[in-house]
């Protein structure tokens, strides 16, 4: 790739910024469409970038997005380019986030929901990208998770059974996913777990077997999987020795 150099007689910083050394011909230029040379320029010179807020060049407003004054960020909410909606998204002062919830791009709703307040969360729980829905499980507040338990995705319904409340585990205890259940299975009270004994995964009862009370112990020596039922007799023989120590 050529290396692209402006004519700097032709430019008005030649007299000031190029004199300064705040601008230098293939390396650090405004003039040329080199994403590098146009972003080392702002960092020379970061007071000019209103000036370049509604450049034709895409490249050029998402970089001067960076180094914008955020209240100046906001003309740029609609623009035509995905990545500069993203640089906008990223640096977009907080009570504005509200109306990029609904971007058409997911990069933009996935900045959104990393950086919107908790409380706003649940209006993108239902949005058609599982992986925006995984931010949002990420940080929505755990009293409000239990909307999410039934999400279409394996790895966002993960993410809700690794944060939902103790108390409201028993709700995804028959998940279609083995693998979600047994994150279910590993985070429940030992009273609750008994419900996962009969659970159609050998994995399952083998953490639910760990971790239910003693009572609920022998129906499960008859369990088709020989490690669940060593570990039962393991902990029925502990137990017995424990009382008769």
């Amino acid at each position: 790739m050529s290396l692209k150099i402006a004519d700097c007689l032709q430019c008005t910083y030649q007299h000031d910024r190029l004199v300064a050394g705040k601008c230098r011909p293939g390396d650090c230029c405004v003039q040329v469409e080199s994403g590098r040379q146009i972003d080392r320029f702002f960092r020379s010179n970061p007071e000019l970038a209103p000036e370049y807020r509604q450049h034709s060049f895409w490249e050029m407003r998402a970089i001067v997005a960076r180094y914008l004054p955020q209240a100046q960020l906001i003309e740029l909410m609609n623009d035509p380019d995905e990545t500069v909606r993203r640089a906008v998204a990223y640096r977009l002062p907080e009570e504005f986030l509200p109306q990029m919830m609904h971007d058409e791009d997911r990069e933009v709703r996935i900045t959104v929901a990393d950086r919107l307040e908790p409380h706003l969360l649940e209006s993108l729980a239902l949005d058609p990208d599982y992986m925006v829905r995984s931010y949002v499980a990420k940080r929505m507040p755990e009293g409000r998770l239990f909307r999410m338990i039934l999400d279409a995705d394996r790895q966002v319904r993960k993410i809700v059974a690794q944060r939902l409340p103790q108390v409201s585990l028993a709700l995804m205890a028959n998940d279609v996913e083995s693998e979600v259940r047994r994150m279910v299975a590993e985070r429940m009270d030992e009273e609750t777990a008994i419900m996962m004994l009969d659970d159609t995964d050998w994995m399952v009862r083998f953490i639910a077997v760990q971790i239910v009370p003693l009572d609920a112990l022998p129906r499960m020596l008859e369990d088709k999987e020989s490690d669940i039922v060593e570990l039962v007799k393991a902990r029925l023989a502990a137990a017995t020795q424990n009382s008769n120590s």
